[in-house]
């Protein structure tokens, strides 16, 4: 049985984060302004995780993570689902988010967005490895 429950616990998020390819860090902490985090369990075992965020007036899914033991499951589209619908109820119009794996948001009804008109609140765009050896995009969900 599939369960997503929402949770306060952010931090403890980041070492799964960290784990399943996201650069996030308990030794380099962010301001995130998180909002709410979702836990995805199939039956009693933690499988997944997004933070949903709120920074400079726009929603942001600051972390989507399926361990890969149950990658394939649409667990990862179980968890976007909760947060856009976590948007909807607070009355937000967008989402945005930086992807590594882009066809999947795209495929879950994310777009791209040009760096020039991307907001300027994610970390990425100052990291030394951004456009040399890591090429994320980033995306926005429109509701």
């Amino acid at each position: 049985m599939i369960r997503i429950i929402p949770t306060e616990e952010h931090e403890d998020l980041n070492g799964f984060y960290e784990k399943n390819g996201l650069e996030i860090s308990d030794d380099e902490p962010v301001s995130t302004d998180a909002l709410v985090s979702f836990k995805v369990f199939d039956g009693e075992e933690f499988a997944g995780a997004c933070t949903l965020a709120f920074r400079q007036n726009e929603y942001i899914i600051d972390g989507i993570a399926v361990d890969g033991r149950f990658r394939g499951q649409e667990l990862g589209t179980g968890l976007l689902k909760a947060a856009i619908d976590e948007v909807r109820k607070r009355g937000g119009k967008r989402i945005y988010l930086v992807a590594r794996a882009p066809e999947f948001f795209r495929e879950n009804g994310f777009e791209t967005v040009e760096r020039q008109d991307a907001p300027e609140f994610f970390e990425c765009f100052g990291c030394n490895q951004y456009n040399k050896s890591c090429f994320p995009e980033v995306m926005k969900y429109v509701i």
